[in-house]
């Protein structure tokens, strides 16, 4: 079945111009992550929100997102994609703006559903639009921007919530992104939509059961940097997520018209292109959760200076985006994406070995490798992914991408949260023997409580002791995204391979 999909009549402008509009509102619901983290600690101060629901504020997002991509970009391919996109963008502006009115934590934590539900809606008609406006052998550039800016899109949202926090109140993180939705409606309107031609009815226990498989595996994730890896909820709803998963891919099989064809994952390129965009965004996200705190509480940046401190991932990361298909071309998907993950790892280990002491020119040196590595490898691995199916699957196989970026996402928090506590508590114990038990609670609990001890009599030594401990636990945290990138390489090498 072919999509409908008008490639051959559309100008050089008019396809330009559709990338512009498409790759804005990926970074925009990328952003809408780091946006509200970095407006967190004014957000609970004004409102009182306790820590759970803190949690919550954030987590609930990518929850959301991650839980209903798949059955929005099944919709998308069987109602339109235009459709879809932009009845996303007036959910996400609509949770976006609540908060602006109803500002109790209880609302802020529904408002954030509601705008993950935009966004899962937003994400796969992105890139399915992308697809299907251009034929395959003129795409490369145009996923390849589109990879780019979604890969730096949590950057941009730090540097826009730092702008936004210097001038105005916390409210401002949320109208800010509803304006632009709005203006994103309008903009959406004039590019071209696409659909299957033939489309079947929609899977609907297909979709619940897709829904809670990843929302149960997310959501156990999500939970390991309060609860650790141990805990019976996150070992529980991991497991569960994963008997849930198990249950789709057997109803999938059965059904004629499946809202996802797992045999799909059967195909060499697509299943190397899931565990590509999975490990690149487990060390992406790790890497911006432990390095925004590393500069803010050990080098003694503000927010906004830490998201401009981290741009120089761009520099590498945009024009080998670019680059990526021709490369593949040229080498072949296996090499590129062996290689460019190996860069992946070496940033990582950069990364690792910086400490308290560490310059500038260090950190800006490790985010370039970082970025070089995910930019040869983003493109190919979301090509690998759309090049596999036909037409009328676009927004099926653009979900795939998304859903294995948020549990990556989701995974490098959780791994690099437990890893950097854990290497923390052990290497600052030795300062915190001499203090009283609550100080010493504080002060071990994370690098922050530490700080504000070190302001009353515990003085400069544990501020010292402190921020070198968090420096060693962030250097085995990247040890450890490095390896779970290794296993990825290994486990493409043997897919491409086969």
């Amino acid at each position: 079945m072919r999509a409908q999909s008008d490639e051959v009549a559309l100008s050089t402008g008019r396809r330009a111009w559709t990338v512009g509009v498409m790759c804005t509102a990926v970074g925009l619901v990328i952003a809408m992550v780091t946006i509200v983290n970095a407006a967190l600690p004014a957000l609970a101060a004004d409102t009182g929100a306790s820590q759970a629901e803190q949690t919550w504020i954030v987590d609930v997002y990518t929850l959301v997102l991650a839980a209903l991509v798949l059955p929005a970009g099944a919709l998308g391919d069987r109602h339109g994609r235009r459709g879809v996109l932009v009845a996303g963008l007036l959910v996400f502006a609509a949770g976006c703006a609540a908060p602006v009115f109803l500002d109790t934590s209880a609302w802020i934590i529904a408002a954030r559903a509601v705008t993950g539900l935009g966004a899962a809606m937003i994400m796969p008609a992105t890139l399915s639009i992308i697809t299907a406006s251009f034929s395959p052998e003129r795409r490369g550039r145009a996923i390849g921007t589109w990879a780019a800016v979604a890969g730096v899109g949590g950057l941009g949202g730090l540097v826009l919530a730092g702008v936004l926090l210097e001038h105005f109140s916390w409210h401002s993180v949320f109208l800010g992104p509803a304006v632009l939705s709005v203006v994103l409606v309008a903009a959406s309107l004039t590019v071209p939509t696409s659909r299957d031609r033939h489309p079947h009815a929609f899977d609907v226990v297909g979709a619940v059961l897709s829904a809670l498989a990843i929302g149960a595996v997310v959501f156990g994730i999500l939970r390991v940097a309060d609860l650790g890896w141990g805990d019976g909820t996150v070992l529980g709803s991991i497991a569960g997520g994963l008997v849930l998963g198990a249950l789709f891919t057997g109803y999938e099989l059965r059904r004629a018209s499946p809202l996802l064809d797992v045999r799909l994952f059967g195909n060499a390129a697509f299943a190397a292109g899931s565990v590509s965009v999975t490990v690149q965004f487990t060390a992406a996200f790790g890497m911006f959760y432990a390095l925004a705190q590393y500069l803010q509480l050990v080098q003694g940046y503000s927010a906004l200076e830490s998201g401009l401190a981290l741009w120089p991932v761009a520099v590498t990361l945009f024009p080998l985006s670019l680059a990526s298909a021709p490369l593949v071309r040229r080498f072949g998907l296996g090499t590129v994406t062996c290689a460019g993950l190996a860069v992946v790892v070496a940033g990582m280990v950069l990364i690792g070995q910086l400490d308290a002491g560490s310059g500038y020119a260090a950190l800006a040196i490790a985010v370039c490798v970082l970025g070089a590595g995910i930019g040869v490898t983003a493109p190919a691995a979301t090509s690998a992914i759309l090049d596999n199916v036909p037409p009328s699957q676009y927004g099926v196989a653009s979900a795939v991408n998304d859903a294995t970026r948020e549990i990556g996402a989701a995974l490098g928090i959780a791994l690099v949260g437990s890893v950097l506590a854990a290497g923390y508590r052990d290497s600052v114990r030795s300062a915190t023997a001499a203090l009283a038990p609550p100080a010493r609670e504080a002060a071990e609990g994370s690098l922050a409580g530490a700080l504000a001890v070190a302001k009353g009599p515990a003085g400069d030594h544990l501020a010292v002791a402190a921020r070198t401990a968090f420096a060693h636990g962030m250097g085995i945290s990247m040890l450890a995204l490095a390896a779970v990138v290794v296993a990825g390489i290994v486990a493409a090498a043997v897919l491409v391979r086969r």
